[in-house]
């Protein structure tokens, strides 16, 4: 903590934090940041190759960089997960649900397995891993008085019906309830839960979506006139994994260019 009458800071040192879809596009800009401001920072993903490559890369930039391969559908890796990072680092102070799936299928002709796979992925996984990080979160409060922060990436569909993301949009509802919920619920033991709500960016699960014309329609109806950038959403979960936001828990930080806040 800062000293008493401080600028808050946003620097991470002696930290850790656990980014779960670090291999992706913004989970990887969340990761770098993260490093940059000094965390030792664990990267998780399903690909093995994948993460290697970019945990090496991101490496050679940052001081503190692994790889962990997890399937966060399944509780018995992310169990194993939370072995592994207390085991290689010794502590967890900042977790990121990050990983997502999306479709533009229509709602009559949603399948099963695409709603169980999207459901999984996008719902399940982020309760999961609140479960089994949440434990050792409450256990470390409890014994030492130590908090943490967790960021869960919503969605503006969650907030604001968008079209042809059904089972997106009513998974990612979910995470926004889950998230407030624990913000009541491990508020008082210093551990907050935060929402980072990225507006129109070019993740892999928003690229098959946006053809030409809807990106033309999304950029005129963004007061900022552009599309966002994976390092705009992370210079807002730097805020939310430090001290510089201390006092933020239970919030939907939304990052669109103000998207949200044009009715026609």
């Amino acid at each position: 903590m800062d000293r008493l009458g401080g600028a808050p800071s946003f620097r991470l040192d002696d930290r850790v934090a656990v980014v779960i879809g670090g291999t992706g596009v913004l989970g990887r800009r969340i990761a770098a940041t993260l490093a940059d401001a000094g965390a030792r920072t664990v990267v998780v993903g399903r690909d093995e190759a994948r993460g290697a490559a970019v945990a090496a890369g991101l490496a050679g930039a940052h001081a503190d960089v692994r790889f962990e391969r997890c399937d966060a559908t399944r509780r018995e890796e992310l169990t194993g997960l939370v072995e592994r990072v207390l085991v290689s680092h010794g502590r967890v102070d900042v977790l990121v649900n990050g990983a997502g799936m999306n479709s533009g299928t229509a709602f009559l002709e949603i399948s099963d397995d695409e709603l169980d796979r999207i459901v999984a992925v996008d719902q399940l996984a982020v309760v999961r891993s609140c479960q089994e990080f949440g434990r050792y979160f409450v256990a470390r409060a409890t014994a030492e008085g130590t908090g943490a922060s967790v960021i869960n990436l919503g969605s503006m569909a969650a907030m604001s019906p968008l079209s042809r993301v059904f089972t997106y949009a009513m998974a990612k509802a979910a995470v926004h309830n889950l998230t407030k919920n624990l913000a009541r619920e491990w508020g008082p033991f210093g551990i907050r839960c935060n929402l980072l709500v990225p507006g129109f960016m070019p993740a892999e699960q928003n690229r098959r979506l946006l053809d030409e014309k809807r990106i033309e329609a999304i950029v005129g109806h963004t007061p900022l006139g552009r599309l966002g950038m994976p390092e705009d959403l992370a210079g807002a979960a730097l805020l939310l994994a430090g001290d510089a936001g201390r006092f933020i828990t239970g919030a939907e930080v939304v990052v669109d260019g103000g998207f949200s806040t044009v009715s026609i």
